[in-house]
């Protein structure tokens, strides 16, 4: 499998944040701090951000291609809903 996560972390609360999740891409890279979150639309993944000196949110991670998204966010919902 291209994307497994190693660690989720729940958070018990009524927050937008759900879950934090340490994601492994190619068994090569680990990237922590991927974040699960209710939206408008439900629930989402998101990619570890920093605030930049504007208070705006950047993207430190970015996936690049379209289908790696969709292999994220299926493979990290699947993990937070288990």
């Amino acid at each position: 499998k291209m994307i497994e996560v190693a660690r989720l972390y729940r958070f018990e609360n009524d927050g937008h944040l759900k879950a934090f999740a340490d994601v492994i891409f190619n068994s090569q890279l680990l990237v922590k701090g991927v974040r699960v979150a209710d939206g408008r639309n439900g629930l989402y993944v998101s990619m570890p951000s920093a605030q930049g000196k504007d208070g705006k949110w950047y993207p430190t991670v970015m996936l690049l291609e379209d289908s790696l998204k969709e292999e994220l966010q299926t493979t990290v919902l699947e993990a937070y809903n288990v």
